[in-house]
């Protein structure tokens, strides 16, 4: 348990610093580090993918709250659209944890090595979503919060790489989708983390000091230092050309993904 701690200490300061600087949620480090991190401590097999990714996104809610509170002060959040998104994420990202705890942690491992790739590609491409022409109804807006909520809480996120193209598609200007997207990063953690404990609930395949799914040390060791980290990626990100870094950051997660592959 002191060894997982440490090594979330360093894990969160890390994916701190990352989110920080590139704009992107830590889930892309923490989840196959924390996969990693089990394995070797001998966790069950079958409990470490879906161990990894509720306690990752467990830790997106207390993080979103500090994004949702800047960003509010700097008056971006449509907090008209985060209503109507809102319902569809948080039934979502609870039908997600259901999905992840149903399939098998194999299958779930590759879902996740497919996400990384395509974030790859994204950060080494540089794509920025192409505008639409109309706004969104109100039942695009529903489902598309199912889809987004699902998918986040299957793959451990805090869904802004779905959440910010969506938008931007549908006529937000990419300042407020950017906001908007970490105003819903806290419904998919909060209804995920919540539907994780439950489906986990005295699972006898956990290890000790698990609350449901989400592993609490590592849950803690990344909390107390990403929320650190994070503010100074961000501050980092105006000073170096992180745009450059995107690209071999991008790297970075292909190398992780070919790891993941033999985890």
């Amino acid at each position: 348990m002191v060894i997982l701690f440490s090594a979330s200490m360093v894990l969160g300061a890390v994916a701190g610093l990352f989110a920080g600087l590139f704009g992107i949620g830590g889930g892309l480090i923490m989840v196959p580090v924390l996969a990693m991190l089990f394995v070797r401590q001998g966790f069950a097999a079958e409990t470490v993918m879906i161990m990894a990714v509720a306690t990752s996104l467990a830790t997106i809610m207390l993080t979103a709250v500090a994004s949702v509170l800047a960003h509010h002060r700097l008056g971006a959040v449509l907090w008209g659209k985060v209503l109507r998104l809102a319902p569809g994420i948080m039934a979502g990202s609870a039908l997600g944890a259901v999905i992840a705890d149903k399939i098998s942690g194999e299958t779930l491992r590759y879902l996740f090595i497919a996400y990384l790739l395509y974030a790859a590609l994204q950060l080494a491409m540089q794509r920025k979503p192409n505008a639409g022409r109309k706004p969104s109804s109100r039942f695009l807006d529903h489902l598309a919060g199912l889809v987004i909520g699902s998918l986040s809480a299957i793959i451990g996120i805090g869904g802004g790489t779905l959440t910010v193209p969506y938008l931007v598609h549908f006529q937000i200007p990419i300042r407020n989708a950017v906001a908007a997207s970490s105003a819903c990063g806290l419904p998919i953690a909060v209804a995920g983390a919540a539907s994780y404990i439950l489906l986990g609930w005295r699972s006898p395949l956990l290890p000790e000091w698990s609350l449901g799914y989400i592993y609490l040390p590592s849950f803690i060791g990344i909390v107390l230092t990403s929320v650190i980290t994070a503010p100074i990626g961000a501050k980092l990100a105006g000073i170096i050309p992180a745009q450059k870094l995107k690209r071999y950051f991008s790297l970075l997660l292909l190398a992780v993904a070919v790891k993941m592959l033999w985890l």
